[in-house]
């Protein structure tokens, strides 16, 4: 089975929000909801990537002391096996906007069940709520 290794970053605002991503029509699993991120490209650090990647999504600049990790998520799918570290950020420049055409939405962590996410990042969310509440 293959390994696939993605990102993803909890981006976390002054109120203690957490920032999740719609996928959009056309992609797997769309209307799913996720942390932002993406896969790691060859040659690519994690921190790297989730620098790109916010830039690229969201028009955000990160800076790589900025990017904490808080835990993984590491998942089976039919056929490939997913593994996801996620990281904490609170602080970028810029101001976030949807650079691909996805919805974004600002969320509690105790909410974040609220929103049907893929089964990888499930796992994520009781690490956000110890973390934020």
């Amino acid at each position: 089975m293959k390994l696939t290794l993605v990102v993803a970053c909890a981006l976390v605002d002054a109120d203690k929000r957490v920032l999740i991503a719609q996928r959009p029509e056309g992609k797997t699993m769309a209307g799913l909801w996720e942390f932002p991120g993406g896969k790691v490209e060859r040659g690519e650090r994690p921190e790297q990537t989730l620098i790109r990647e916010l830039h690229e999504e969201l028009g955000i600049t990160v800076k790589e002391d900025c990017l904490a990790p808080l835990t993984f998520a590491s998942h089976a799918y039919g056929d490939f096996h997913l593994l996801m570290p996620l990281y904490i950020c609170r602080r970028w420049d810029g101001d976030v906007i949807a650079r691909e055409g996805q919805t974004l939405k600002w969320v509690r962590a105790n909410r974040l069940r609220d929103y049907p996410m893929p089964p990888a990042d499930i796992p994520l969310i009781p690490h956000l709520i110890d973390l934020l509440m």
